[in-house]
């Protein structure tokens, strides 16, 4: 019996795709106490998957990844001057570094 070796379902992140994955840093209260745990908190696309992410917080910021939570977070119904309307999904990566790995998201502000 022979197994094949896995394959992902991507191929190596392009710099432009990295971009395009990591939407903006989540910056509340949690997410910046979980900064002191080696954690990182992104917005990304509903729709990536978490090798891409690994891949793409490894060639942007230099740093080892240990492992990738990701959440899905449905958009709030909201009013407006008597209207509904509706913010849109998005998804949460926290990013959990190697010991050691550090990415300070305050530098150059």
């Amino acid at each position: 019996m022979t197994v094949t070796p896995y394959k992902p379902k991507f191929s190596n992140v392009s710099s432009e795709r990295a971009y395009e994955l990591l939407r903006r840093p989540i910056v509340t209260e949690k997410s910046t106490a979980g900064s002191n745990f080696g954690q990182v908190t992104f917005e990304v696309p509903v729709k990536s998957a978490k090798p891409e992410i690994k891949q793409a917080v490894e060639d942007l910021f230099n740093v080892k990844v240990s492992s990738i939570n990701t959440l899905l977070i449905k958009g709030k119904i909201k009013r407006y001057r008597g209207r509904l309307g509706r913010r849109s999904n998005y998804k949460k990566a926290i990013i959990i570094l190697a010991k050691g790995q550090k990415i300070d998201l305050m530098v150059g502000i």
